[in-house]
């Protein structure tokens, strides 16, 4: 029975890796009938409101242009407190005026679960990466208390939220906890899987959608195989790595190469691009990658998610944050290789797509894994887990 028209609000950060994710479910929440806002920095709006959701400008002074991020963690949790504290204000200028029936929210977007506790509406966690497990607080959040700083972090968000009417002051149960969580990437990706509760999360796999819009490529009729190389959207100023790229694959035999090398790295840094690579600032990455042999890639959750969905195996080379685990997980999976940048020679690069792709276990296992991806039901059931919360 279908749910009854309602107003849903999407809280987010102007991270594009943590926006894709959940995109196409808020266009199919709006294709269902309801009204959506999306909060976001006028920055998204080219993402946004294409689904037919009403932008909400909040301003945003996280570093996404220049991808100024402090490598010191607690530096980087402290970006995002600043940026909450900042946004509730403005959040509840909109919404206590014209309150959602349902807010959902990015895991860096707190402000929205500030705001749904003090309203007392219902509220649901979509995350783009993996969630917490029984014995998280133990295992990964005592680390963070020892961080140089993170008393002092953790003491300044605590008195955020107590005078800001949230029910949960506990930062890490506010951060870490929520009570309705849609995890939008594969099950297999997830550490400790079997120590997740799954009463209070669901794990929908990738959320994709007609990406037509975005551009479609097409292989070429002369290629063998093809290798898709990109290290995603924040970390592509890697010049000496794609040289390398074009070193180790650049007129390998009945190899296709496509290399997206972002936004920030000039073409005239690579030097000769040999005559079976084509070289992109940017690619429509699940096109590509559903007509690929093998994958490049820095191993962020999304690039992982669409190489386990597609069932191309992958060369890991980690950049930074959650990428090294993913990286792990993937090798763990059977379907990749990892080598950090350091390791990435020419020689090693080449030798690995060699391996991978003439192994006929990984295949088997990209085969399986796919399948089971495919099979988590995507952006259908992320909106009926969101419509279910209207009641």
């Amino acid at each position: 029975m279908p749910a009854r028209r309602a107003h849903i609000a999407m809280i987010g950060v102007p991270v594009v890796s943590h926006v894709l994710p959940g995109i196409e479910v808020v266009r199919e929440l709006v294709a269902r009938g309801h009204r959506v806002t999306y909060a976001n920095a006028p920055s998204m709006a080219d993402l946004v409101t294409p689904t037919g959701a009403e932008l909400v400008a909040v301003d945003s002074r996280l570093p996404v242009a220049d991808g100024g991020w402090p490598s010191d963690p607690v530096a980087a949790m402290s970006l995002f407190l600043d940026e909450n504290v900042r946004m509730l204000p403005r959040l509840r200028a909109v919404y206590d005026e014209d309150p959602a029936d349902v807010y959902l929210y990015d895991i860096a977007a707190y402000a929205a679960r500030a705001l749904a506790e003090a309203q007392g509406r219902a509220l649901m966690q979509l995350s783009p990466t993996y969630v917490a497990w029984r014995g998280w607080a133990e295992e990964v959040a005592a680390r963070v208390r020892q961080l140089p700083g993170a008393d002092a972090y953790l003491a300044r968000f605590a008195d955020w939220l107590s005078g800001n009417g949230a029910v949960t002051r506990d930062v890490d149960a506010f951060t870490a906890r929520p009570a309705h969580t849609l995890a939008l990437i594969p099950e297999a990706m997830q550490p400790n899987a079997d120590r997740v509760d799954t009463s209070t999360v669901a794990f929908t796999g990738s959320c994709f959608g007609d990406r037509s819009g975005q551009g479609v490529w097409q292989r070429p009729d002369t290629a063998e195989h093809v290798l898709l190389i990109s290290l995603g959207s924040a970390f592509t100023r890697q010049p000496a790595f794609y040289r390398r790229c074009l070193a180790a694959f650049g007129d390998l035999p009945g190899w296709h190469v496509v290399l997206q090398i972002g936004r920030r790295t000039d073409p005239a840094e690579l030097g000769a691009i040999p005559g079976n690579v084509e070289v992109h600032s940017w690619v429509p990455q699940l096109s590509v990658l559903e007509q690929a042999d093998a994958f490049v890639t820095h191993a962020g959750m999304g690039g992982s998610s669409e190489g386990l969905y597609t069932g191309v195996p992958m060369i890991a080379v980690p950049q930074a944050v959650d990428q090294f685990g993913n990286a792990d997980r993937l090798v763990e999976l059977g379907v990749a290789r990892r080598l950090d940048t350091e390791q990435a020679t020419a020689r090693a690069l080449r030798e690995a797509l060699l391996e991978l792709t003439c192994d006929p276990q990984v295949a088997e296992r990209c085969a399986r894994l796919r399948d089971r991806c495919r099979a988590e039901g995507g952006t259908a059931r992320a909106a009926d887990l969101v419509e279910a919360m209207l009641g």
